[in-house]
């Protein structure tokens, strides 16, 4: 199983807390699950040990079974919407994003 990551590094703007967490949950999550191939979207805050990285606000991950299955998906109409999606979650967040692909015994998540 291959898990494709968008890691979110410091924290959200003051006063838009609730706004980030709403975009998230109900723009992004359902948006993730359409895109094909995708087995499971997960939203986890504050990872320390598992990412090594205390300065971790939130990880979107959204597993796959195969790299072939991200590429696909990758390509797909979903990806151009998430994008135009996430501009309005980076105007409320102070920190950087970065996307990235690990197999799942690379990165275990914890079950939610």
């Amino acid at each position: 199983m291959f898990i494709r990551c968008a890691f979110f590094k410091g924290q959200v703007k003051p006063g838009m807390e609730q706004a980030f967490n709403r975009h998230v949950h109900e723009t992004l999550v359902p948006l993730w699950t359409r895109f094909p191939g995708a087995l499971e979207v997960r939203v986890q805050r504050q990872l320390e040990s598992d990412v090594g990285d205390p300065e971790l606000a939130m990880v979107l991950s959204i597993r796959y079974a195969t790299r072939e299955d991200i590429a696909r998906a990758l390509d797909s109409p979903v990806r151009y919407e998430s994008r135009e999606a996430s501009k309005a979650l980076f105007d409320m967040f102070d920190g950087t994003v970065f996307h990235t692909v690990f197999s799942a015994e690379e990165f275990p998540l914890p079950v939610a």
